[in-house]
């Protein structure tokens, strides 16, 4: 993937802001190492830590970066390759001149941050880092700080944690121009998508298009593609199903472009030319619901509220329809809902497709007085909190019709008041409808970003026409 970065200042910026946010003390922050598939050399595509990319912008293997604020000192850790190395890589940037192309003049040898650490601890100096999520980078701070490996998240600082959800969660105006970016690139996938379902085919041989379309454009997938006819499955990917006519196919897929933000979008369409008369009436009761949630968007409004409202939207429509009944708020309130709408209804999104979710739900989604729930379904909302300027969040109401859950609702006489199961019979085999816009909130409500893509039935059927 092309390496790019913002104008140094834009991360010596964000580096002074961490600095006064934490006080004192010393920041280490992690980058990432590259990881084999099979065997040593044959590599998985590397993937930077996110949150090195945010402060120090380097999209390279084996760095580390060292934010020493009682001495008014950053140092960027690594090596430059070998002779043996440029052989089969061909020649690369020093790591001086990577350095200072983030405004940044020291740097030392990765071997030596073990032994500038150990002094840091001997001298009762405290060492603030990042839960680390990937093996190997684990094993370095268990090795350098002195704990078990199986307790590093434990020991990650949060005060840290806080400062960075705090920074990366109000996207800046050149950030939002790659997001777009990545959102534009996402809306071409999908376009081929749509456009490309053919009666006959398999989900993969229509899931395998997408990717090359994320690659020509500088960039690859922000996660992997979920492309299913069994879409009543959340997070089904592709495999070798049969795409009939008759069926409806999710796309929930994203690009990464090539500075690593992300998009993510979901549509659903018919394997045929048309919708059939059911699938367009809950295809519009989804679309209801989506539109409603993106008019709620605005600072200050509670993410959760926008999702329960969401939900009500659905229950409404499936009262329409006869599926459900009684008061759809109260249906709400009661939890009934989740026999169709099993998850959250969106996401942080930026630099990672769920924007720090290594960093925890709890503090990214969450504060210390607004908690997660425990309950089916509203315990996978990522995202609760009151909006900001700057957020950039998915929205992706659902409907899901999975004959398990209906089975198991039914035999506990779940939510007899506002379900009517006999009506649900109807759906053994429906599948499932998700669709999925990425979203600016501003100063005094929300904006698309991207180019806007085919989302009304009517619009979704022209291009199958």
């Amino acid at each position: 993937m092309n390496s790019t970065v913002f104008d140094k200042s834009v991360y010596q910026s964000r580096r002074e802001k961490l600095k006064a946010q934490i006080g004192k003390g010393l920041i280490l922050l992690l980058g990432n190492e590259e990881s084999s598939m099979n065997y040593r050399d044959n590599l998985y595509p590397f993937r930077q830590d996110s949150s090195f990319l945010y402060f120090f912008g380097l999209d390279k293997p084996g760095l580390a970066g060292i934010i020493d604020i009682d001495n008014n000192k950053e140092v960027i850790y690594g090596r430059d390759l070998t002779m043996d190395e440029i052989v089969w890589t061909g020649p690369q940037p020093t790591l001086a001149e990577q350095a200072i192309a983030v405004g940044i003049v020291a740097t030392q040898q990765a071997g030596s941050l073990h032994s500038d650490l150990a002094s840091a601890r001997g001298a009762g100096r405290t060492i603030h880092f990042l839960p680390p999520y990937r093996p190997e980078n684990i094993l370095k701070l268990s090795g350098w700080l002195g704990f078990a490996p199986a307790s590093a998240r434990e020991h990650a600082s949060v005060p840290l944690i806080k400062a960075v959800v705090q920074q990366r969660s109000s996207k800046s105006a050149e950030e939002i121009v790659q997001i777009e970016e990545a959102v534009d690139i996402t809306a071409a996938m999908h376009l081929a998508a749509i456009k490309g379902a053919r009666d006959g085919m398999t989900e993969a041989q229509l899931a395998g298009r997408l990717p090359g379309i994320a690659i020509s454009a500088g960039g690859s997938l922000s996660f992997p593609t979920i492309l299913t006819v069994n879409g009543q499955v959340l997070h089904n990917h592709y495999g070798p199903t049969v795409m009939k006519e008759g069926r409806i196919a999710i796309c929930d897929s994203g690009a990464e472009n090539a500075m690593h933000y992300a998009g993510d979008m979901t549509r659903t369409f018919p394997v045929g030319r048309k919708f059939t008369s059911l699938q367009r009436e809950m295809y519009d009761i989804v679309l209801s619901s989506q539109e409603a949630a993106v008019k709620a968007l605005r600072p200050g409004v509670l993410f959760r509220d926008v999702h329960f409202l969401a939900a009500q939207k659905l229950m409404e429509g499936l009262n329409a329809a006869g599926v459900t009944k009684g008061d759809p708020a109260e249906a709400v309130a009661a939890g009934a809902h989740t026999i169709v709408f099993q998850c959250g209804l969106g996401h942080m999104m930026g630099l990672d497709v769920h924007d720090m979710e290594d960093l925890g739900e709890e503090y990214v989604g969450y504060t210390d007085t607004l908690k997660k729930s425990k309950e089916f379904g509203l315990k996978s909302l990522r995202l609760a909190r009151a909006l900001e300027p700057g957020f950039v969040v998915t929205i992706e109401p659902g409907l899901y019709f999975i004959p398990e859950l209906m089975d198991q609702y039914r035999a506990e006489k779940k939510f007899m008041d506002f379900i009517n199961y006999d009506k649900l019979e109807a759906f053994r085999g429906f599948g499932g409808i998700r669709i999925e816009e990425d979203l600016l909130i501003t100063e005094d409500g929300s904006r698309l970003l991207g180019k806007p893509l085919a989302k009304t039935a009517e619009e979704i059927e022209a291009l199958r026409g």
